[in-house]
């Protein structure tokens, strides 16, 4: 429990391994966003980049306070003790591993549902969808008590499930790289995006979900696997304006000043006008 994987002989810390593929991953598609930009921005990096990334620091303490071993911890309890679903069957460990995480990302496409359908939830999640622009640090951009509950949900369904501890950690990689991979301002081939989004969220797929239109923010809810979305009816393939056209954000947050790092702090404590449930 004190933050080591055991996998094979070595042992692997597990802060280490995410923060090392979260920092490529996030080089890569900065440099992809650069060169090959799917929209011109309306925002520049500076007016957005110094609070997004802000919060992510915010966050990842927040986390690391919460549970000092995250999911993988405990999942590594979990084991332990043989607590949870995955940990009471008999099954062959490479169709535990495939099934833990595919579960996993399931949990995460009713826990958006849930956060977009529930007004208390919503009040904190709607600061993910105040982004005026759309790009990799979007993917960053959550409210610090949105990540506590998103923690704490994590941690009852991980002791509930009890997937190997080895697909907690593949799960958790995976949803921080998937989502700065489809919250990128990057230009992918439209016929490469037909073909990957039959298995993967896509940039052009996931964006839908932060349009303006309301119903279009009801949609698309998967940050890794697409299959949620299209088995549960709220899969839609393209935005009605186009990608080109299509307005980011929510109408009730679209001054600039949203951008602030302190303003998007008291965001759930605000009432804007116009602010409804059904905006959502």
């Amino acid at each position: 429990m004190n933050g080591t994987l055991l996998i094979g002989t070595p042992l692997i810390n597990e802060a280490t391994i995410r923060l090392s593929i979260f920092i490529a991953v996030f080089a890569i598609i900065v440099c992809w966003e650069f060169f090959a930009p799917r929209r011109v921005a309306r925002f520049s990096r500076r007016n957005r980049w110094p609070a997004n990334l802000g919060l992510a620091l915010t966050n990842t303490l927040v986390v690391r306070l919460l549970t000092p071993t995250a999911t993988v911890g405990i999942a590594v309890l979990a084991a332990e003790q043989q607590w949870g679903l995955l940990n009471n069957l008999t099954l062959p460990a490479g169709m535990e591993l495939l099934l833990g995480i595919m579960l996993l990302d399931m949990l995460i496409y009713f826990q958006h549902r849930m956060f977009h359908v529930v007004p208390f939830f919503w009040k904190f999640h709607r600061m993910h969808h105040t982004d005026l622009d759309f790009d990799t640090t979007t993917a960053l951009r959550f409210h610090p008590i949105e990540i506590a509950l998103s923690v704490l949900i994590k941690t009852i369904v991980v002791l509930m499930l009890g997937p190997p501890v080895l697909a907690v950690l593949c799960f958790e990689i995976l949803l921080n790289a998937t989502a700065m991979f489809n919250h990128g301002n990057i230009n992918l081939p439209m016929g490469i995006d037909r073909v990957l989004r039959l298995v993967l969220v896509t940039p052009d797929m996931h964006r839908v979900h932060h349009s303006v239109n309301p119903a279009e923010t009801n949609s698309n809810y998967g940050f890794n696997l697409p299959w949620w979305d299209r088995l549960f009816n709220t899969y839609q393939a393209q935005p009605e304006a186009g990608h080109n056209d299509m307005r980011i954000g929510l109408s009730q947050f679209s001054d600039a000043k949203e951008l602030e790092y302190l303003r998007m702090l008291v965001q759930p404590f605000q009432k804007p006008e116009s602010d409804s449930e059904d905006d959502t």
